[in-house]
């Protein structure tokens, strides 16, 4: 299918819309009515095709949005690109893929993760912070994990909601990966006390950072 256009794609994605998965999507902030599972067999079949993802992204259509994610070359994108494309990016889901699957697999992404970390749009901020959780998990040589903890205990209870999240994020991230930490990190999520009574489903882990932190480390022995 390396000749597919974007009205075939845009058609074959108008015929996978369902209301009521749209209905149910917008509980959540998100705008697409396309299954997940069906975004991701349509990608399958496209493979990668970098012109076409960027016709997708530039419908402004969430489901477009999502699979031009799955069929990118991350690595192709230019700095500046992702930084647009971030700001556009306003719904939760088109947001946590762009960033999960193309900017950590980008050459910027630690360009972009200082760029955005204090950016005035908390949206966007919560995009520095997830590449940041992602430094903390996996390259945590060079942060100021001690810092990163003060403007958590400082910054997250007042956050908007999805800069909220991310923080609480890599303040769990912190406390399960650097033992060192991890007494202060329990510390200021039990006196913040953020996500505290978010509903868990049975079988699933809290977010609430000090159940999080315990939960991890005593699975991990």
């Amino acid at each position: 299918m390396a000749t597919t256009t974007l009205a075939e794609v845009t058609a074959e994605l108008a015929a996978l819309e369902d209301p009521k998965a749209r209905e149910v999507n917008a509980r959540h902030g998100d705008d697409h009515g396309v299954h997940l599972g069906a975004l991701r067999a349509l990608a399958k079949r496209l493979k990668t095709q970098q012109d076409l993802a960027r016709q997708l992204w530039s419908t402004g259509d969430a489901s477009a949005r999502l699979l031009a994610v799955l069929i990118c070359r991350p690595r192709a994108f230019e700095r500046d690109e992702l930084d647009v494309m971030v700001r556009e990016a306003r719904t939760p889901k088109v947001h946590d893929w762009l960033v999960n699957y193309v900017v950590k697999k980008s050459p910027h992404s630690e360009e972009l993760r200082l760029a955005w970390f204090a950016d005035p749009d908390p949206v966007v901020a919560s995009a520095g912070w997830a590449l940041t959780t992602e430094r903390v998990t996996k390259k945590p040589e060079g942060l100021d994990l001690p810092g990163l903890l003060e403007v958590i205990e400082a910054e997250m209870k007042d956050a908007p909601d999805r800069l909220q999240w991310a923080m609480n994020h890599c303040l769990a991230q912190i406390g399960i990966e650097h033992a060192e930490h991890r007494e202060r990190a329990i510390d200021i999520g039990e006196r913040l006390e953020v996500l505290k009574d978010y509903p868990t489903s049975p079988g699933c882990t809290s977010p609430f950072a000090p159940t999080w932190i315990s939960e991890m480390v005593r699975r991990a022995g």
